[in-house]
This record gives structure tokens, sequence and C-alpha cells, in this order.
């Protein structure tokens, strides 16, 4: 067995006998053991982060937008190596994983861009006679040091939207991955080291949960940015005191077909954006509604398409799903399945698992009070229900405690315009899949699904702070 990894405190690279094995999810071999940061290594975290801060936020707009080019560049070069780390240890397939390390050089480059676009506003304060012969001049200033924690669905590229767009803002960040899969976000902190971020300004810090809840409990923290589970994020929001906090908790994606549509497109779409990475994606669609006309079609095509998925290894270049991040993940979500199916709803591909593979489910005959329309799923499983009229589709969509992103199928401008006005959610996707996703744009979603935007340009808002100064001549 190799040495464990250290991590990574203000720079400084730790170990300790706090050992974590990190397993592959597909066999439950393990792949790699990493050092947890301990109670001591926790308060010095949140030391450097302090003083690291007081660098960062000196530190020109130019200067920073350097040190995340040669970031980006890193990651490039490494480009193999952490995809092959992506694969083992979350278990994505090969052509997944490189898309996520493409992903992540491109979000680091959009965060060197906006790094030089932190602007200002001149703003006129002679409204009214009090005003007269004064100036406003409006400028945001870095908040102070970052904790992002990130999850295990994309290890890499979601570490790289907060860290990324943290150095951009000029704050220190503390970086604390997933405890499924945090060496590829211990790669990220040594590449960011070797690029120039300065030493007491970044830290990767797997650690206990009760180590975390200190991070975000502590006043040295400006910003928490979160995503995860709706349970931890609004836990952390209650115990975070007056700093400000950021969190993306998911949902459970509505995608309405209209007649209208081309039906095989879509259903193209929905098949691919409900059943990559094993359905565990945040805007992974889960609830699918049909216009009656076209029910009977484009369910029988789905069905097809899901039955044709093939189920295995993710190291092998023929499979289209792979295993989700566990066995327990996967019986938890199977046993809303179960449930959906003992009170009356109907598996038409899939049902089954076995261990951590979960095969592509479609459930139809299902109401929205069972937990695979109510909760999130986060697994390879679909809900298809038929409608009538639009105005009850936007009714089934909206019936949710979640609001990220939805997908809707359909050439009507007037259907387009009502949809974006009406459905309550973060992001409409119009003729595509729910889960279609730009780095640089913003990201977020509303009710059970969050606070905040990511994106670099909309996290630089949030983790910084703007100013106004007075000024009379």
């Amino acid at each position: 067995m190799t040495d464990p990894h250290g991590f990574l405190v203000g720079g400084e690279w730790r170990t300790n006998d706090d050992i974590l094995d990190v397993r592959f999810p597909y066999t439950g071999e393990t792949i790699g053991r990493v050092c947890l940061a301990g109670r001591t290594d926790i308060e010095d975290t949140l030391r450097s982060a302090e003083d690291g801060f007081s660098i960062t936020r000196r530190l020109p707009a130019h200067r920073r937008s350097e040190i995340l080019y040669a970031l980006a560049d890193l990651i490039r070069e490494r480009s193999e190596e952490l995809a092959e780390t992506i694969v083992l240890e979350a278990g994505k397939t090969r052509v997944l994983a490189e898309n996520e390390v493409l992903r992540a050089v491109e979000t680091i480059e959009v965060s060197a861009e906006e790094a030089r676009r932190i602007d200002g506003t001149i703003l006129p304060l002679d409204w009214s006679a009090a005003g007269e012969g004064r100036v406003g001049c409006l400028r945001r200033f870095p908040l102070g040091p970052v904790l992002a924690i990130t999850p295990f669905n994309f290890p890499l590229n979601l570490a790289c939207h907060k860290l990324g767009s943290a150095i951009a803002a000029g704050d220190s960040v503390i970086l604390k991955p997933a405890s499924a899969t945090p060496i590829s976000a211990l790669m990220l902190g040594e590449m960011a080291l070797d690029a120039g971020v300065p030493a007491e300004a970044i830290s990767v810090v797997p650690c206990r949960t009760d180590l975390a809840e200190r991070m975000v409990r502590d006043g040295r923290i400006a910003y928490v940015s979160f995503t995860g589970s709706p349970a931890v994020g609004w836990h952390l929001r209650g115990i975070a005191g007056w700093k400000r906090v950021g969190l993306e908790l998911g949902g459970n994606a509505a995608v309405i077909v209209h007649s209208d549509a081309d039906v095989p497109f879509a259903v193209g779409r929905i098949v691919a954006g409900a059943f990559s990475n094993a359905g565990q994606t945040c805007i992974s669609v889960q609830r699918v509604y049909l216009h009656r006309p076209i029910f009977e079609e484009a369910l029988a095509l789905l069905v097809d398409r899901v039955r044709a998925l093939a189920v295995g290894d993710p190291r092998e270049p023929g499979t289209d799903v792979g295993p989700m991040i566990s066995e327990h993940a996967a019986e938890t979500a199977f046993a809303k399945v179960r449930e959906a199916v003992e009170r009356g709803a109907k598996v038409l591909a899939g049902g089954t698992r076995d261990g951590p593979l979960a095969v592509p489910t479609v459930l139809v005959d299902t109401t929205p009070e069972m937990q695979v329309n109510r909760t999130e799923v986060f697994a390879p499983v679909v809900t298809v229900t038929p409608y009538d009229t639009f105005e009850e589709a936007i009714a089934l969509a909206n019936d949710s405690d979640y609001g990220l992103q939805a997908g809707l199928f359909t050439h009507d401008a007037r259907r387009i315009a009502r949809a974006f006005a009406d459905l309550r959610v973060g992001g409409l996707v119009v003729n595509d899949a729910s889960t279609f996703r730009m780095d640089h744009a913003p990201y977020g979603g509303v009710k059970g699904s969050g606070i905040g935007r990511e994106g670099p340009k909309y996290a630089i808002e949030e983790m910084t702070e703007e100013r106004m100064m007075v000024f009379l001549p």
C-alpha cells in the first residue's frame, strides 16, 4: 500500500494517523489513502486563511489573473492523471471524467478573465440640492477567507468553480472536499501552489464533519460556499452566524415535451440528461411530462433507448452508465423506487440494482406525493407522466420543493414565454434537457435548491463586498 496523501494547510503539506480509505465505487477496492486534518490542523488552517487574506486582498488584478491562467495550464498538463483519478474515486465513465477536466480548465480560464473585470461605478449625487457638488464612487473589495465545501459528483470542476472565483476575487480559500473524492482536490491544491497562489492563502483539508462545522461557525470565515444535500446545506446556513452563505442544493428537475417538439431529439436529450453520471447530477432529468398526443410514441422511444444503455465498469469504453458513488447511495435511491411500486407505479425499464450498479429505470403511473417525484432521487431514475394542457404541465413542474433548472421542448414562442414567466426555477433550458450548463453562466436555484449563484462572474460578486465613497471636490 502506498503512503497516504497528506493535506494542505497554508501551503504546508501535513500528515497524521487519522487516515481515510478512498474506494473505487465499482469494485469497492481501495485506490488511495488520505490523511484527515485534525483539530489543531483546522485551527492552523483558519489562522493561515486570515493571514493569507492580508496578502491576497492586495494582489493586483493582473497578478490574480496570471496565477489563474498558470493554474489552467497545469490542469491541462495533468489532464490524463486527473481524469484517471476521477474515474477511480468517483466511478465516472472515462468520457465524463475527461470532459470534467476540460470543463475545469475552462472554469479556471473564465475566472482568470473575470479577475480583470471587477469594476466599479461613478454615481452622480445631485438628484437633489443636498447632493450638489458631490460624487459617489462604488467599488468592490475582497470579502475575506472563503470556505468551499464540495460534493463527490464533480470533484474537480466544482472545486475549480469555488477556488477559481475566490482567487479571482482576492480572497484566501479553504477547500474541504467530499470524503468520497478528496484526491483530485488535493491535486488541485498542489497545482494552485505551483501556479503562484500565496502559500498562506490556500488550504485543502479533508476532515471529519464536526471539524467542517467548526470552520463554518468560525468568525474568521467570511463566506461559505457549499454544494451538496439540502439537509446539510440548510443546517450549515443555520450555524454560520453573520457570514455570507451560498448554497447549491440540487433538485428534481422537470422536463416538459409538448406535441410540437421534435420527439426523437427530445427523447435523446432526456436520456442523456437523466442517466449520465448515473443520474448523480443536481440538474439531472428526474420528472418527464409528455403532452398526451405524443405520450405513447415518446414513451416507447424513451424506454427502448433506456434499455439499450450499457451498465458496468466505468473504465470500459463502451459503458454508458457506471456505478453510483456507493452501494448505500444506490440502496437509498431504490428504496424510493420500491415505495413507488408498492403504491401503484409501474416499472417499464430497470427497477433493479446490483450493489452500486443501478439499472437505468423508467417509472409510470406515479403520483406527485411519491418520493420518486417529491424528493431528489439522485440516481438513474425518471418518472414519466402525461398532461393535457400546457398550464397543467407548468403546475406539475412547479409542484416541487426544489427549483434549480427545468427543460422545455416546444417551438411555440408563447409557451416559451409563459414557461419562463411561470416556472419557479433558477434556469430554464428551451429545446434541451435541464442538464445543460455552461460554466461561465449564472447557476443556482430557488426554493429548496439553495441561495446565491455560481459561475465565476456571479460567484465573485458573492465573494466581494461593494463600498461607496462620497467625494466632495
